[in-house]
């Protein structure tokens, strides 16, 4: 009967142990202090079934009126693994509870971080704009492989800067070979 708290136990630090790759150390330390509690707790129930199972043997050694004295330290046995049980089950979702609730605090703040990486560039797109000062005339210029702004500009005399106003590149790295590109004021 002793050894079921305790694989629950182990159970339990195993699966804190899988969540504290989410967890901040912050939190891997709360946890563990709330494991270190939990041990605590089991030992001190332990203990305590010892005891009466130290009483019931006790009991057994005595005289005639053992039986009926066996029979009450029995209930009593009972009595207190069933309350074991109920600690140690109260225990486990306590500390389930508490893990979630931090795993799900987390993941919420992983999420907020995720969007707002992702919204980041729309949004600098949207806010940096693009100038319409560039020369309003120039030539197509398809883009080849290993060609980059710069590289464009210089070969056809144009500045980078009008070719990203005149092509609206939000990200200057990530043109693509094939791709047309208008030049403006190039040859």
């Amino acid at each position: 009967m002793l050894k079921w708290p305790l694989c629950l136990c182990c159970a339990l630090i195993a699966a804190a142990a899988g969540r504290a790759q989410v967890a901040s150390p912050l939190e891997l330390a709360n946890l563990q202090e709330d494991v270190r509690g939990l041990n605590q707790k089991v030992s001190d129930l332990t203990l305590r079934v010892e005891q009466l199972e130290h009483e019931v043997n006790s009991a057994q050694a005595g005289a005639q009126a053992a039986a009926q004295h066996n029979y009450a330290t029995l209930e009593q046995l009972n009595a207190a693994v069933a309350d074991v049980n109920r600690s140690v089950q109260a225990a486990v979702a306590s500390a389930q509870s508490d893990t979630l609730e931090r795993v799900n605090v987390q993941i919420q703040k992983l999420v907020k971080q995720m969007n707002a990486a992702l919204a980041g560039p729309a949004r600098g797109a949207a806010e940096t704009g693009f100038s319409a000062d560039f020369p309003k005339t120039g030539v197509s210029y398809t883009v080849a492989k290993g060609d980059t702004l710069a590289l464009i500009a210089k070969k056809t005399g144009a500045k980078v800067q009008d070719i990203i106003n005149a092509n609206k590149i939000s990200d200057p790295g990530r043109i693509q070979a094939g791709q047309t590109l208008f030049i403006p004021g190039g040859k």
